[in-house]
């Protein structure tokens, strides 16, 4: 039998003590989307790819689902 996995599926550039990140996380966590967080500060590389995404803005979080890319959360 097929199923479609309609589950949203993001990823989601953050950093630590982000009020911004975390009012994102809490808003896809209950939309019940799978995230997965990359944090800029600590994965190599991260941030040359948030730059790339966000058109060279240093801002987080850059969320990244379902082929649109979203700068900032809620004033972020």
């Amino acid at each position: 039998m097929n199923s479609i996995d309609s589950t949203l599926k993001i990823t989601m550039y953050v950093k630590d003590g982000c009020p911004y990140c975390a009012a994102a996380r809490k808003h896809y966590s209950e939309l019940g989307a799978l995230i997965a967080e990359i944090n800029v500060p600590k994965t190599p590389g991260a941030k040359e790819k948030l730059l790339s995404l966000s058109g060279g803005k240093n801002i987080v979080p850059v969320i990244v689902g379902d082929g649109d890319i979203q700068l900032g959360f809620g004033g972020g």
